[in-house]
C-alpha cells in the first residue's frame, strides 16, 4: 500500500471516530462535564500486588488521555515499597475530560497470575479510582480560611535536591468536611499551596454536587461514591482474558487493548445508562 493511501485511510478512520463521538455530546449534561479533571488512583490492601495494579491503572488512564489528545500532569505520587505506586493524583486537561471520566469512580478488580509469587498462583487485587472536576474561577466556591489547616512536609517522591531537602509539599485539610488534599510536585511551597487550594475547591464542588444528587436521586448519588463494596469493573487476565463492566455489562476480550487505554466503549455505555436515570 502506498504511503498516501495509508494517510487517506488514517484520515477516514479519524473522521469516523470523531463522528461516532459527536453523537454522544448530548450525554454531557452536568455543569462541569466540559471541564478538565483531577484523577486519583489508590492501591487497595495487598501490598506489592495492589500497588503494581494501581500503577497499571495509572498507565491505562494516561494512555487513554493520550489517545484523546489530553494533557496529564502529576500532582502527587507515592511510590510502592517494592514496585508500583501507593497512590497518584493527575490533573488532566482537555475538552470534556470530567464528562468522560466521572463514571470511572469506584473499585477496579484485577485477576491474574502474580508476577511477584514464586509459586505462580492466581491473585486478586483491588485499586480505587476517584475523579473530580477541575473547576475554574467562574464557579463560585466559598472557602473560609478559618476552616483550613495547612501543613507543610518534605516531599517523598523523586524530584532532585530541592524537592527532597525542603519542606515544600503542602497538605490542606478542610475541617468542616474532613477533605484532605496534598500537592508536592510543583517547584515551590507557594506553587504547591496554590495547586492544593485549586484541588480543594474542586473537591468541595464535587461534594456539593453529590449532596444535591442525594436529594434528587439517592440511587444515582450512591454510584458516585467511592467504597470498597462499589466494584465497577473486573479485569481478568487468567485463566482467560476478559474485561467486564459490572454496571453496564459491556465486555471486551482484548484485555491488553483495554489496559493500553481502549476505554471509550465502557465510558460511553455508562453515559448512556445514566442519561436514562
Amino acid at each position: 500500500m502506498a504511503p498516501e493511501d495509508k494517510e487517506v485511510l488514517a484520515a477516514i478512520d479519524k473522521l469516523a471516530l470523531s463522528s461516532h463521538k459527536a453523537k454522544f455530546i448530548t450525554l454531557f449534561k452536568d455543569p462541569a462535564d466540559n471541564n478538565g479533571a483531577f484523577l486519583f488512583i489508590q492501591a487497595g490492601a495487598g501490598g506489592t500486588e495492589a500497588q503494581d495494579w494501581a500503577q497499571m491503572l495509572s498507565r491505562m488512564y494516561t494512555r487513554w488521555a493520550e489517545r484523546h489528545g489530553f494533557q496529564c500532569e502529576v500532582i502527587e505520587e507515592h511510590l510502592g515499597d517494592t514496585a508500583g505506586i501507593k497512590n497518584i493524583t493527575y490533573r488532566i486537561s482537555g475538552e470534556r475530560v470530567y464528562g468522560w471520566l466521572k463514571n470511572e469512580i469506584g473499585v477496579h478488580r484485577l485477576v491474574r497470575i502474580s508476577p511477584f509469587n514464586a509459586n505462580g498462583k492466581r491473585q486478586t487485587s483491588f485499586a480505587s479510582v476517584d475523579v473530580w472536576p477541575d473547576v475554574d474561577d467562574s464557579i463560585e466556591i466559598e472557602i473560609n480560611e478559618k476552616d483550613l489547616r495547612i501543613d507543610t512536609y518534605r516531599s517523598s517522591g523523586a524530584g532532585g535536591q530541592h524537592v527532597n531537602k525542603t519542606d515544600s509539599a503542602v497538605r490542606i485539610t478542610h475541617i468542616p468536611t474532613g477533605t484532605v488534599v496534598t500537592c508536592q510536585n510543583e517547584r515551590s511551597q507557594i506553587q504547591n499551596k496554590e495547586m492544593a487550594m485549586k484541588m480543594l475547591r474542586s473537591r468541595l464542588y464535587e461534594l456539593e454536587m453529590q449532596k444535591r444528587a442525594e436529594e434528587e436521586n439517592a440511587a444515582l448519588a450512591q454510584q458516585k461514591k467511592i467504597e470498597w463494596g462499589s466494584q465497577i469493573r473486573n479485569y481478568v487476565l487468567y485463566p482467560y482474558q476478559l474485561v467486564k463492566d459490572v454496571r453496564t455489562g459491556v465486555e471486551k476480550t482484548d484485555s491488553n487493548a483495554v489496559l493500553d487505554g481502549d476505554l471509550d466503549d465502557f465510558m460511553l455505555a455508562s453515559l448512556q445508562k445514566n442519561s436514562l436515570n
